[in-house]
């Protein structure tokens, strides 16, 4: 996948993320990119804890886990700029 189609997807994911959470994210397109992109790798990580693979090499996941890891960011950083 070329660097359009990870926009393109981390956007998708970004804004699919952001739907399912509850709540109001205060995130511009940008943000809501790389959340995407960040889920991505995020789910990568995520699968290989959990089915026993090289967790120490970032690799990217299909859709549902960058969901997933998206997800896992936004609890991440509500609850980072909740003790603030």
């Amino acid at each position: 996948m070329g660097l359009c189609g990870w926009i393109v997807f981390g956007l998708i994911v970004g804004l699919i993320a952001r739907a399912v959470m509850p709540g109001r994210q205060g995130m511009g397109l940008i943000a809501t990119t790389l959340l995407g992109i960040g889920g991505s790798f995020m789910g990568g990580f995520i699968a290989s804890v959990l089915w026993g693979g090289n967790w120490h090499v970032l690799r990217p996941s299909g859709f549902i886990g960058a969901v997933v890891g998206a997800i896992v960011l936004l609890l991440l950083g509500q609850m980072m700029s909740s003790r603030r």
